[in-house]
């Protein structure tokens, strides 16, 4: 079901998934025991309010969106936001097609950086040091590259390129829902 025709606020009135607080393991089993009990076919609305949380879990709940999608196209997944999605929510959003993602209004997006907190130590023969330090700047470099992979799904279709991301992001991107459905982010505002 690949319809991309802007849906009517009456088709989100019972949510077929229905998702509130911390993105973390627990939001994620509840997500897939509404996933595989939902139909078949047709509109799947997923209603997601969070303040934050893992991004890994968000993009495992992603990925699974778009697993979906790609293999059951007899159904619809559309996102609908309400209030709040902020970090690991935005991260979960960008999974779905920009014609399938819907806020409530008032619902405020919010978009940064993954935060990184780590004590580095050091101690050792200096190729063990080095190795060490190697392996902290690997890690690092593969989570930029996850989260501007996120940023780049998020902002595909829309007029936000990603240099608007990445100078917004490490301070905390506020967006209300209309400016985000002005900068064709989302589909449409309810």
């Amino acid at each position: 079901m690949t319809d991309s025709q802007t849906l009517a606020a009456e088709r989100f009135r019972a949510p077929t998934i229905l998702l509130s607080g911390g993105v973390d393991y627990m939001m994620y089993s509840n997500f897939r025991q509404q996933l595989d009990a939902a139909p078949a076919e047709g509109l799947i609305v997923v209603e997601l309010t969070t303040l934050g949380g893992d991004p890994e879990v968000a993009r495992m709940m992603g990925e699974d969106i778009r697993f979906h999608s790609e293999m059951e196209p007899a159904r619809r997944f559309v996102f609908l936001g309400k209030a709040a999605i902020y970090s690991a929510g935005t991260t979960f959003m960008s999974f779905f097609a920009r014609e399938n993602r819907y806020l409530t209004r008032g619902t405020r997006l919010m978009i940064h950086e993954r935060l990184l907190t780590k004590t580095l130590q050091i101690s050792g023969p200096l190729t063990t040091c080095v190795a060490t330090v190697k392996a902290t700047l690997h890690e690092i470099e593969a989570s930029i590259a996850i989260q501007n992979e996120g940023f780049e799904n998020l902002v595909r279709g829309s007029q936000v390129t990603m240099d608007d991301v990445l100078q917004r992001a490490p301070e905390n991107w506020y967006i209300e829902a209309n400016e985000a459905l002005e900068l064709g982010l989302v589909q449409a505002v309810l």
